[in-house]
C-alpha cells in the first residue's frame, strides 16, 4: 500500500515534454489502468482514444487554444501523446461523465508510476462539436454525437524536474464517528 500512496502523493502535473516517444507498451498499461477504473453500475462508459500522430495533435493543439481562447498557444505543452477520454451517453448517460475522470485520474496515476509525466487538459467536452474530433470518432466507426467529452491527458516523458507539491489546505477532511 505505501507504494501506491506515495506514488498519488508524488504525482504532479508535467507541462513540459521531452521529444521523445514513448513505447507502445507503455501507452497500453496506461490505457489498462483507465479501463480498470470504477465506473457506475459497472457499465464501463469511458472510451479511450490514444492520440500519437502528431499531425493529429496538431491539429486538435489548434482547436484546444481556440476553445480556451489564446490561439497559438500549445494547450499539450509539447506532449508527444494525448490520450482523449469520452464517455458513452449510451452505456450510462447518468455516470459517463464522472466515470471519465475516473479513468482519468487512474491513467495519471499509472503514467507516473511508470516513469512518465501527464497533464489533465479541459475541453473535451467542447472539442466534440468540431469536426476534427467528430472526424476521429468517425473513423474509429462511433458517433461523437453519443459521448460526452471528459478530457484529455496529455503525456511523455518529463523535461526537468517535477513541480513540488503545494502543502495541503486544511479543513479539507473530517471524521464523524
Amino acid at each position: 500500500m505505501e507504494s501506491v500512496l506515495n506514488c498519488i502523493k508524488t504525482r504532479r502535473s508535467v507541462r513540459k515534454y521531452k521529444d521523445q516517444a514513448v513505447p507502445k507498451e507503455l501507452l497500453k498499461q496506461i490505457v489498462e489502468a483507465g479501463l480498470y477504473a470504477a465506473s457506475g453500475k459497472g457499465k464501463q462508459a469511458p472510451v479511450i482514444i490514444t492520440i500519437t500522430n502528431r499531425d493529429l495533435i496538431t491539429e486538435i493543439t489548434q482547436v484546444n487554444a481556440e476553445i480556451m481562447g489564446s490561439p497559438n498557444t500549445d494547450t499539450f505543452y509539447g506532449a508527444p501523446v494525448v490520450i482523449l477520454v469520452a464517455g458513452s451517453l449510451k452505456a450510462n448517460d447518468k455516470t459517463a461523465f464522472a466515470d471519465g475522470t475516473l479513468a482519468l485520474g487512474n491513467m495519471m496515476i499509472a503514467a507516473h508510476a511508470l516513469g512518465l509525466g501527464s497533464c489533465w487538459i479541459n475541453r473535451a467536452k467542447e472539442g466534440l462539436s468540431y469536426d476534427v474530433y467528430k472526424d476521429i470518432f468517425h473513423s474509429l466507426g462511433l458517433n461523437a454525437e453519443d459521448f460526452v467529452g471528459v478530457g484529455h491527458l496529455a503525456l511523455g516523458y518529463p523535461e526537468g524536474d517535477l513541480p513540488v507539491a503545494a502543502p495541503r489546505l486544511p479543513m479539507r477532511e473530517f471524521y464523524i464517528d
